[in-house]
């Protein structure tokens, strides 16, 4: 997610993922990029999405958080766009903590790619980039005997691709995927993501 549909593809990503906890009265504290701090949400702020780069709040006195473009150990430090951890934002804080965090298996319960690109004649290459990431982190997190859920969110997703991605839903080599320019898959896929 470094171009600027990859940065669009995140800002809608934030604004959905945030509009759902807000709708289902779930409080969450948030990840500033700007200084790296979390902080605890408030009344919305205008343009907040720009600024998150992780979210962090209790599913039934669990903690999760979903965070931003980042290297997992475990799949020999590849950045992954999208990981939603059994943490709270305390375990996130430092970054000697963090280390420790993400070098956790058991800590993963899903890692997904956001692909924001909307050209068609381009939508392929993302899904086969998405593809390949996806596949590495099942190949890596398969070797250590643990399968947390895998997604993809795409902007633009072709006839062809579509069924491929249905086949891996199908086959559970995917656990779930979304259009990110339909409402109704969007909202879906978040409220799947708040209720792991």
């Amino acid at each position: 997610m470094r171009n600027a549909g990859g940065s669009l593809a995140q800002s809608k990503f934030t604004r959905s993922l945030l509009a759902t906890l807000r709708v289902a009265g779930i409080a969450y504290d948030w990840l500033n990029s700007s200084n790296n701090q979390w902080r605890e949400a408030e009344e919305m702020t205008p343009n907040l999405e720009i600024l998150v780069r992780g979210v962090s709040w209790l599913n039934n006195s669990q903690p999760r958080t979903i965070i931003y473009n980042v290297n997992v150990p475990i799949v020999n430090n590849n950045n992954i766009d999208l990981c939603l951890l059994k943490c709270d934002s305390t375990q996130l804080a430092n970054q000697k903590i963090k280390k420790q965090t993400l070098q956790s298996a058991d800590l993963y319960i899903a890692l997904g790619e956001l692909k924001g690109g909307i050209d068609p004649a381009g939508a392929d290459e993302h899904w086969k980039t998405a593809r390949t990431a996806l596949q590495r982190i099942d190949d890596a997190f398969r070797k250590i005997s643990k399968h947390p859920y895998t997604f993809f969110i795409g902007a633009a997703i072709e006839t062809k691709m579509a069924r491929e991605i249905y086949q891996q839903l199908e086959t559970k080599k995917l656990t779930n995927a979304a259009n990110l320019t339909n409402d109704n898959q969007l909202v879906s896929i978040m409220r799947w993501l708040c209720h792991l």
